[in-house]
């Protein structure tokens, strides 16, 4: 069974937004938005759990698996010790 309802729609700076009935409400903070023909469908988004192992191949994927070697000097500036704010 379909249920329909009326929805205000508003300006929100640039963007043209709906403001959903509390019966239409969707969890998450971001939806698919597809149009078929004059109709205009939006779809919750499933949330896929955290997944640790995706996250650290993507993070290699970037530095190419290597991660520079550092050393304590490089993380200490050389700084002047005779510094004047005159």
């Amino acid at each position: 069974m379909s249920e329909t309802a009326i929805a205000k729609l508003f300006m929100h700076g640039r963007s043209q937004a709906v403001r959903l009935p509390k019966e239409f409400r969707m969890p998450g903070a971001e939806v698919k938005v597809s149009r078929i023909g004059d109709k205009v469908i939006l779809e919750p988004i499933e949330t896929r759990p955290f997944d640790a192992k995706n996250f650290w191949a993507a993070i290699d994927s970037l530095t190419g698996g290597e991660f520079p070697d550092v050393g304590d000097d490089d993380l200490h500036p050389n700084l002047d010790d005779d510094v004047s704010l005159d």
